[in-house]
């Protein structure tokens, strides 16, 4: 029978750092979908998910030289900023969605952090987030970018 590779306890460690990912995105995502943007609920944790995914691809094969390493990180950071693109909208004179497009970077950002062992990072990234999103519009620091007649 041929060696497919299967470590479970690999497969189970790699399994919790996604789910962290996950985890760690998910207020944000909440926060954007019960804020002040329907955008996000979903999109953000799978955002974190995939870009762990990929972070944990790049720091577990070998042999990987840096310089793939960072090519493999710079398509996941131009993806991600390809998907947070989609989330800001030019209305006449306005824009909308930048908060919400920087959030989906930062969720590819907690994700690759995570996913690279870097658990640390992925905490700080999130909560960071999470309490600017909830300051600033608890302060009533609102910009027109993320402005959808709703609040204030």
């Amino acid at each position: 029978m041929p060696d497919l590779g299967f470590d479970f306890q690999t497969i189970l460690s790699e399994i919790a750092r996604v789910l962290l990912a996950f985890a760690l995105a998910l207020p944000i995502g909440w926060e954007r979908r019960h804020g002040r943007r329907s955008i996000g609920f979903r999109t953000l944790p799978i955002v974190a998910m995939a870009a762990c995914g990929f972070a944990l691809i790049i720091d577990t094969s070998s042999p990987t030289t840096n310089e793939a390493r960072a090519r493999v990180l710079q398509g996941v950071i131009t993806g991600i900023g390809f998907i947070g693109g989609g989330a800001i909208v030019k209305q006449g004179s306005t824009v909308k969605g930048l908060v919400t497009a920087a959030s989906i970077w930062n969720a590819g950002a907690i994700g690759v952090a995570v996913g690279l062992g870097r658990a640390n990072i992925a905490i700080v990234l999130s909560l960071t987030n999470l309490l600017g999103l909830w300051l600033l519009s608890t302060l009533g620091v609102h910009g027109h970018e993320d402005h959808d007649g709703s609040h204030p």
